[in-house]
């Protein structure tokens, strides 16, 4: 399974399991988990969203690459990684304006 698909079909399940088969609900309140590495030392601590959009948009437009790295996005007590942060913020369905220089 090519590691695209496996991103999707995780995204679809989570999606399925917190907010039914209507999709991803952005927005659903999400809390982020900055990275536990110490090496990295990372400027970033724990922050709460009022929206899922809000979040991502933080992780994907403002954190530097290397913390973003680490860091999950907890929404509906489900996590995401890096990865499924970056597809929900580039999915279509994405509520809020992207800046154009996030696409790291």
């Amino acid at each position: 399974m090519s590691h695209d698909v496996e991103v999707d079909r995780r995204i679809h399940e989570a999606s399925r399991q917190a907010h039914g088969p209507d999709g991803f609900d952005y927005n659903a309140p999400a809390e982020l988990f900055p990275t536990r590495n110490r090496a990295s030392k990372s400027r970033y601590r724990y922050m709460r969203f009022d929206t899922a959009a809000e979040g991502l948009q933080f992780v994907i437009e403002q954190m530097a690459a290397p913390a973003a790295l680490g860091a999950y996005l907890v929404i509906d007590e489900v996590a995401f990684r890096l990865e499924e942060m970056r597809y929900l913020y580039e999915s279509p369905g994405y509520p809020l304006t992207r800046c154009m220089t996030a696409s790291r």
